[in-house]
């Protein structure tokens, strides 16, 4: 959706809340007292009332937008500027975008936009051939604080594996082969599904559990790397392919792993310039999300209103 077209279909607040309700009819609404999902709908007020029991549930519980006092069109601003892009736009640019005056109601809101991201994205299980490897992203380290609350001096921290300055992320990606390619300079495998994993540490009692729970284990051929932590993949997949990077580069045996790697990191550097370290996952959902949705023939922006309706 262009900027032009999004102003003809939402002109105002009134046209922006209709066709929420629009969406919010379609996915159902379930009462919070009584579970029933047929309801009144009160115009007067803009609630639902539950059939059975009588209980009143906003337009907004229960979606993305709960207890937010921001006007419906502030949201349809922002799932209109995150879907139009393959790229991305910084809180600061939204806000401004928007012509809001304070910058925290809209930082929140688009880190629940991207959490909303991730839970759609959860459900999926990635399958069959998959490349696996972590990646190091130099993030801001978190605020230190003294027993009465007051910030502590920053401490100079080198960037790098183990620091405080650095986010380990787990990279998955489902890539099958591709037949049709004839250069010789480019990957003969064709990227489908990729999830990004903000983990603790790569040891292998940290990555085994985030493996079952993003991949399909029954069918999947895991290709990763040499390192240690990966020895204990074959006894939960199908079967895992591990090479050792000093007889080839890395870039062969792992392409879009690293692909991937890169235009997040070249991503959240030109656009976020700093991502704290303890948001590193609601940046990585944006990015996968887009990502995978990148030849579905139905508006992003459709989809991502899909998911602000579904999910909480």
């Amino acid at each position: 959706m262009t900027i032009k077209q999004f102003f003809q279909q939402f002109p105002n607040e009134e046209a922006c809340k209709k066709h929420f309700k629009t969406y919010r009819d379609k996915a159902g609404v379930i009462c919070k007292k009584c579970q029933s999902n047929e309801h009144y709908w009160l115009s007067t007020i803009d609630y639902y009332k539950c059939k059975s029991c009588g209980f009143r549930t906003s337009l907004k519980s229960g979606t993305v937008m709960e207890n937010s006092k921001l006007p419906y069109q502030h949201w349809y601003m922002a799932f209109m500027l995150v879907s139009s892009t393959k790229k991305s736009f910084s809180t600061l640019e939204i806000q401004r975008q928007i012509e809001h005056k304070f910058y925290e109601p809209i930082w929140a809101m688009m880190h629940k936009i991207r959490k909303v991201m991730g839970q759609r994205d959860a459900e999926y299980k990635l399958e069959n051939e998959i490349e696996m490897d972590e990646a190091f992203f130099i993030t801001t380290a978190p605020i230190e604080k003294d027993e009465n609350g007051k910030r502590l001096p920053k401490k100079k921290m080198k960037p790098g594996k183990g620091s405080p300055r650095t986010s380990t992320v787990l990279v998955m990606t489902e890539s099958i082969p591709n037949f049709n390619q004839i250069d010789k300079n480019k990957s003969n495998r064709a990227v489908r599904y990729i999830k990004m994993i903000h983990v603790e540490d790569n040891k292998a009692q940290t990555i085994i559990p985030e493996v079952k729970k993003n991949i399909d284990c029954t069918n999947a051929v895991i290709t990763t790397d040499g390192a240690n932590h990966y020895s204990k993949l074959r006894e939960i997949v199908k079967d895992h392919h591990y090479v050792k990077m000093t007889y080839m580069p890395a870039h062969k045996v792992l392409p879009w792993v690293h692909k991937t790697i890169s235009n997040a990191k070249r991503n959240f550097l030109g656009v976020h310039h700093s991502v704290g370290r303890n948001y590193t996952q609601n940046y990585l959902n944006e990015f996968c999300f887009k990502f995978n949705r990148r030849n579905n023939d139905l508006d992003l922006f459709d989809r991502v209103l899909n998911v602000a309706v579904n999910y909480q």
